[in-house]
């Protein structure tokens, strides 16, 4: 649900992944991204994590259209990329209904990815060994 924040609309998504849980709000401005209060190439080191970072607003070509916020917790990095990137798919989305959502949807960014480790099992050392 869209909510004004000093004059401007901000859109809210949740993101998933792993046990990574990313909150991101969007709101238009210059393309700015804040992951924990940090700048997102302070915040990842790896080129390949801000990319992931980056796709949902590459494919719907609102790069320097919206300004993103995020708030990630658990995981490690590479959890915490994808689950800002389905935070941010399910924001556009929020955003536009029918525009972004086929290009969204088609490229797999609105779906959360249900793969989780598995547990330890009795008598080994890890899950399979």
């Amino acid at each position: 649900m869209p909510r004004t924040k000093k004059e401007q609309v901000v859109f809210n998504g949740t993101g998933r992944r792993k046990s990574s849980i990313a909150r991101v709000r969007i709101m238009s401005g210059k393309g700015d991204i804040t992951v924990n209060g940090k700048p997102l190439d302070e915040y990842f080191g790896e080129e390949t994590l801000k990319v992931i970072v980056r796709q949902p607003l590459t494919v719907t070509n609102t790069l320097d259209k919206f300004d993103v916020i995020c708030t990630v917790k658990g995981g490690g990095f590479s959890g915490q990329a994808g689950a800002i990137r389905h935070g941010i798919a399910r924001a556009l989305n929020a955003a536009s209904k029918e525009e972004y959502r086929a290009v969204l949807k088609s490229n797999g960014f609105l779906t959360r990815d249900p793969r989780e480790k598995e547990r330890k099992k009795y008598g080994l050392k890890k899950a399979r060994k």
